[in-house]
């Protein structure tokens, strides 16, 4: 008898290994374009930053604000209450979040224009390793206080879980402004400029 020729092993390979072969080209592809696209954290550079949010309308609102203890970048327990007398813009972010890191640069930059004003923003970070967020606030060069809150209290206190979220809080310690969504220099100049300069 002569023996048959194998045609798995001889010849053409069948179409179902072709389709493999092709699917597994293509997750390596698919792959290799997450690692692209997918946001970075300790490797992000400015560069990243490029993307512009529509920036929100801030709410009034009349509540006393929350008593507020955490630590800062240096392990120093700090808290609102020390910024009595002062209008405060708490900011509560998170590194991971785009809309968030597309903001600091807003942030710092109206921070610049009004410190010497009895202002202060306070960059609350919900969640993040201490390594983490001090990277990206050195990366966008913040001169602001920024605090870290592993346990997200602030995100509790205001309740609101919604990232990126802001609070102005005026001099006698009343939370006057609430934002929903990322800020610009233009629309805080528009709101809360005259907060400043009214309790100045």
């Amino acid at each position: 008898m002569i023996p048959q020729k194998n045609s798995v092993s001889q010849g053409k390979p069948p179409l179902r290994t072709i389709a493999l072969a092709i699917l597994g080209l293509g997750l390596i592809i698919l792959g290799g374009l997450a690692l692209i696209l997918v946001p970075r954290t300790r490797t992000a550079q400015l560069g990243d930053e490029i993307q512009e949010y529509p920036p929100a309308v801030p709410v009034e609102v009349n509540f006393p604000a929350p008593e507020l203890a955490l630590l800062d970048l240096d392990g120093v327990e700090v808290s609102l209450g020390e910024n009595k007398g002062k209008v405060i813009l708490v900011n509560n972010w998170a590194f991971w979040c785009p809309p968030c890191r597309a903001e600091l640069p807003e942030l710092q930059a109206y921070y610049d224009a009004h410190r010497q004003e009895k202002f202060v923003i306070i960059g609350i970070e919900a969640g993040g390793d201490k390594e983490d967020v001090a990277y990206f606030a050195d990366l966008f060069k913040i001169e602001y206080p920024v605090w870290l809150d592993p346990e997200s209290k602030a995100l509790r206190l205001f309740k609101n879980s919604a990232l990126p979220n802001s609070y102005v809080i005026d001099r006698d310690g009343t939370v006057r402004l609430a934002w929903n969504g990322p800020i610009n220099q233009k629309m805080l100049e528009q709101f809360v400029t005259p907060l400043i300069k009214e309790q100045k």
